[in-house]
């Protein structure tokens, strides 16, 4: 008799049977739980990333701006107030930004106003303190494609800007 149960016992585990492959609904439902889960974690920071990726573009650009307004000013002891290609960075509007530069009592404003409504504005600006040319670099409190205001000075943003360098 040990014989023959030992034979059943590997003919059962031998037996494939078409109904215990697979999945079960409940394993399933879980998996997808779990995707779901993830899923709506990851999405609004990865949306996030967009915007920021956009951002970062104005920022170098009115870095960039800062920088070449204090070259301008070595060579011509006077900022390029009127024109953003008078200052030879080949640099043109985007679908998310708009350039501009503006004089202010001491100085020069470069400015990033957004395109979009979901980004923020940015405001450079290059003074002249006593003799030597000081920077600061501004962001938009909030996102938007309102006025942007002007850096106050050379190390204070203005009203609803926050200093970002």
């Amino acid at each position: 008799m040990k014989t023959e149960l030992k034979a059943k016992f590997l003919q059962h585990l031998l037996k494939k049977k078409p109904q215990d492959q697979g999945f079960t609904l409940i394993e399933l439902l879980v998996v997808i739980i779990i995707i779901g889960i993830l899923s709506a974690i990851a999405l609004p920071s990865f949306l996030n990333q967009t915007a920021k990726a956009r951002q970062s573009e104005a920022r170098t650009n009115v870095g960039a701006m800062n920088r070449a307004q204090q070259a301008y000013y070595l060579e011509n002891q006077a900022f390029a107030a009127t024109n953003v290609s008078d200052l030879g960075l080949g640099l043109s509007n985007s679908d998310n930004y708009t350039y501009s530069v503006g004089s202010l009592t001491s100085g020069v404003a470069n400015k990033a106003k957004s395109a979009n409504a979901d980004l923020k504005g940015y405001a450079g600006g290059v003074f002249n303190v006593s003799g030597n040319t000081q920077a600061i670099l501004c962001e938009t409190t909030g996102a938007g494609n309102g006025t942007i205001p002007d850096p106050s000075n050379h190390s204070a943003c203005g009203t609803d800007l926050k200093r970002m360098n």
